[in-house]
């Protein structure tokens, strides 16, 4: 029997553990950490880092862990990456569980940067008003342009205020919908969104806002991750299970789709 460990911290990752959970397959939910009050899981959860790849490696070989499923955020570069070597160090079958990324379409104004380094610099210029739709990671890598107003939505309240000279904080945890983002942003009067391509439907929400409002964002680009197996939906990640698909993935596997 299969006995899985799945990296989470998404919506997917949530839904995937509930499919598990009601097919009965040993399934551990692993956080980073990051939310304080993480939503409660039908699946054994456990919290904080494996010390590296080696660390990784190590649990996955003592815990007898047979499938390692990635279904971290699009942006948890180091922990994907970390994910592909441990799983080949350990001989562990491996798959990513990946939202497609967002494309733009007619009418919407995006201007697109490698990371948040290329946000940073793009602000360069007179004073705007700016949702910074980015959880609090990176945040305070803005103080680097200071002559913009902030807005910041986060999952939980700051142990201390952002270092950003001019901002608004608004505590709340999401799926957000069009109407809520768009009345949100025509409050605060917003002229800019900044944000991750993340993907999915779930944080959608500000993008349809702004191409209703017809606001320009600024859309950062998702780091690269080596080559590695990806599926878009939990049905797949349960199909890969069921059907054996990941049982011939070991150390000298061939790796990427």
């Amino acid at each position: 029997m299969p006995n899985v460990l799945l990296l989470g911290g998404t919506t997917e990752a949530s839904a995937l553990a509930r499919l598990l959970a009601a097919r009965g397959v040993a399934t551990t939910l692993s956080y980073a950490g990051r939310t304080e009050t993480p939503r409660a899981q039908p699946v054994p959860v456990r919290v904080g880092g494996f010390g590296g790849v080696t660390g990784l490696a190590d649990y996955l070989r003592n815990h007898r862990v047979t499938h390692l499923v990635d279904a971290t955020h699009p942006f948890a570069a180091t922990m994907s990456a970390h994910a592909v070597d441990a799983a080949r160090l350990a001989g562990v079958a491996h798959v990513a569980l990946i939202r497609p990324a967002w494309e733009p379409i007619p009418g919407d104004c995006w201007t697109r940067v490698p990371d948040i380094g290329g946000a940073v610099a793009a602000l360069d210029g007179p004073a705007r008003r700016v949702m910074l739709a980015l959880g609090r990671m990176h945040v305070e890598m803005f103080a680097a342009q200071p002559q913009h107003h902030y807005l910041l939505r986060f999952v939980d309240t700051p142990e201390r205020p952002p270092a950003l000279p001019h901002h608004s904080l608004i505590v709340d945890r999401g799926p957000f919908t069009v109407a809520g983002d768009s009345s949100l942003m025509q409050h605060h009067a917003i002229d800019l969104v900044v944000c991750k391509n993340s993907g999915g439907q779930g944080a959608e929400a500000k993008l349809l806002a702004a191409r209703q409002l017809g606001l320009p964002v600024l859309m950062i680009d998702r780091p690269a991750i080596p080559d590695r197996t990806e599926v878009s939906r939990p049905e797949d990640v349960l199909a890969w299970l069921v059907h054996g698909l990941g049982h011939d993935a070991g150390p000298d596997a061939e790796r990427g789709v």
